[in-house]
């Protein structure tokens, strides 16, 4: 299945706190529950004022309805076409 990375431009999300993180994240979570088994949420970066989140789905459009229904900004989805680490540069 698809891997995405969803760039959410969220002003000052650095600076959210613990409690503002969790509910955000119970929020997603709620969402995923309702839209079923075939999307997963992996992780999340939180930078200054954008948020980068991981999910596998089977489409573009249902990463985008998760973002309907829970509210989030998804201003840049894009599919993960190959992934790479330390471990691709050993012969």
């Amino acid at each position: 299945m698809p891997k995405y990375v969803i760039e959410r431009e969220i002003p000052g999300a650095g600076n959210l706190s613990a409690e503002e993180l969790q509910s955000i994240s119970q929020t997603s979570c709620n969402v995923l529950n309702n839209l079923g088994t075939q999307i997963q949420w992996v992780q999340s970066y939180v930078t200054g004022d954008k948020v980068y989140c991981v999910y596998i789905a089977p489409n573009e459009e249902m990463i985008r309805e998760h973002a309907r229904q829970g509210g989030f900004p998804a201003n840049k989805i894009s599919e993960v076409k190959t992934i790479i680490d330390p471990t691709t540069a050993e012969v």
